[in-house]
């Protein structure tokens, strides 16, 4: 079966799904570099940044617990818009030549941890202190899918479309 490929696309379709990818992926990138400020990095800056610190009292910045409302809004926002990013991904991984196995974890995987990632930062606001575990992995499971995805699309996008190779006479 000849299936279609995003390399087949006429230059400013490869174009724009280019610049999408560029943009989607410099506003991905500022959200975790945003993470990264505001935890460290660590499963303790996870936990603190949502349960707060009120306690340490040699903390340099003082972080006070996210209300339910905040929470609700963070896990909705987070759900919502990270779902739609990795169901366009994942549709425009489907349309390269990598494996089919890879396709399939690309494709599912990252939505996976959407949930895992950001149903696991309510249950820690919730108190089971051992999901900052979970967030951490599936975070970086994530963010490893997101860069994969991007990877392979864009290496299809560069590649010459079959006729491309073909001398016009």
């Amino acid at each position: 079966m000849n299936k279609f490929r995003l390399s087949q696309l006429p230059n400013e379709l490869k174009i724009l799904v280019g610049m999408f990818v560029l943009v989607l992926s410099i506003g991905f990138f500022t959200g975790i570099n945003f993470v990264h400020f505001t935890t460290n990095g660590t499963p303790h800056g996870i936990e603190e940044n949502y349960l707060g610190n009120e306690d340490n009292l040699e903390a340099i910045e003082m972080k006070f617990k996210k209300t339910e409302a905040q929470m609700l809004n963070i896990s909705h926002t987070h759900i919502l818009s990270m779902s739609i990013i990795f169901f366009l991904l994942s549709i425009l991984v489907y349309f390269t030549s990598i494996a089919s196995y890879l396709k399939k974890f690309l494709m599912f995987e990252a939505l996976l941890s959407v949930l895992l990632t950001f149903g696991g930062i309510y249950l820690v606001w919730l108190n089971i202190a051992w999901m900052e575990y979970i967030v951490m992995i599936s975070g970086s499971l994530m963010i490893f899918s997101f860069v994969l995805s991007v990877l392979f699309i864009t290496k299809e996008l560069i590649k010459k479309k079959p006729s491309d190779n073909v001398l016009n006479l």
